[in-house]
């Protein structure tokens, strides 16, 4: 492979004279730049990346965890955050941590390494049940800042990207309510998780402000089996006729499970569930959904990563972004 000094040397020009020429440096005459891009493309030039990144001190690639690749949600806000990535010019590489402590902080540590300039991620399950931040910490004072969206760890200074989860399913609760629903179930298997705590607060406080219902709520190990789980609760509450799912299963689950004991969705039982359109479009009535905005979420969690990554010398404040839900009404309420 050709380098710059071949190339200086053939064109009898400095070595520095080379490298502004192909950034286009207002230092270097036009016909120069033009000699100097026909000779590199004649011998398919290509700068040493590695080379470069070491000079920079950056690589202008942005390392990203997530906890599970196959979550709908997980993808699209991947996908958000490389979208806007490229925008800025910037690469990224993605970590998957299968909702493990010990993967997070491999993944963590794998690329702190010179690989990358900063990490986007949303915290792996089991690193919230144990509550363990040091990884965490260790990485910024490394001069690796984090942004991190959808589960975050609240005792770890950093941007941040969230939903108003407590918000999202109190407005849901308060609108089955409004459609005189007397008994309204809240059905999670992520109560382990930030969200999750924050969307059954959520549900409590319609649910005890109304002064006429009373909460009913179901805890569930997605490992085990959820489709029994809430056919049991449909078998013992006979006039259940609402249901908040806080994950992107449960709601359809709740409607086939309605539909089997012979119940009209939405005439007898209304359902709302945390998804996406995509997700949605798998039950018969199409699920009423809450709509967290994935892409958006990713391209906000890029966009403070970056502007953080260009601002280095500045004392930036952290910042926590929340990006608003939405209310899709759909077949599975009035």
């Amino acid at each position: 492979m050709v380098t710059l000094k071949q190339l200086a040397k053939e064109l009898n020009v400095s070595i520095s004279t080379v490298s502004k020429a192909l950034n286009n440096s207002e230092e270097i005459g036009d016909e120069t730049i033009k000699r100097v891009k026909e000779l590199a493309e004649l011998y398919n030039y290509k700068p040493n990346k590695v080379a470069l990144s070491l000079k920079q001190n950056k690589t202008n690639t942005i390392g990203v965890i997530i906890p599970d690749i196959l979550n709908h949600f997980l993808s699209k806000v991947l996908f958000g955050i490389e979208r806007e990535a490229a925008q800025h010019g910037y690469n990224i590489i993605t970590c998957i941590s299968n909702e493990s402590l010990e993967k997070e902080k491999h993944s963590l540590q794998l690329l702190a390494n010179g690989s990358v300039d900063g990490f986007i991620l949303c915290v792996a399950e089991e690193t919230q049940v144990k509550n363990e931040i040091a990884h965490f910490k260790k990485t910024i004072s490394q001069g690796l800042p984090i942004v991190m969206f959808d589960r975050v760890a609240h005792d770890v200074l950093c941007d941040k990207v969230i939903v108003d989860d407590f918000d999202a399913t109190y407005r849901a609760t308060k609108s089955l309510i409004e459609e005189n629903r007397k008994q309204i179930a809240f059905i999670t298997n992520i109560d382990e998780l930030s969200v999750g705590k924050l969307r059954e607060r959520g549900y409590n406080k319609a649910i005890l402000e109304s002064r006429n219902h009373e909460p009913l709520v179901l805890k569930m190990n997605k490992l085990k089996d959820s489709q029994q789980k809430i056919k049991s609760l449909f078998k013992k509450h006979k006039k259940l006729d609402g249901v908040i799912a806080a994950d992107s299963s449960s709601g359809i689950i709740a409607i086939n499970t309605a539909v089997s004991f012979g119940r009209k969705v939405p005439k007898d039982i209304s359902v709302i569930g945390f998804s996406s359109q995509s997700v949605a479009i798998h039950s018969i009535p199409k699920l009423t959904t809450i709509r967290q905005h994935a892409k958006i979420i990713g391209a906000n969690a890029a966009q403070l990563l970056i502007h953080r990554l260009q601002n280095m010398s500045e004392d930036i404040d952290v910042k926590t972004k929340i990006v608003k839900t939405s209310l899709v009404k759909s077949k599975s309420t009035l």
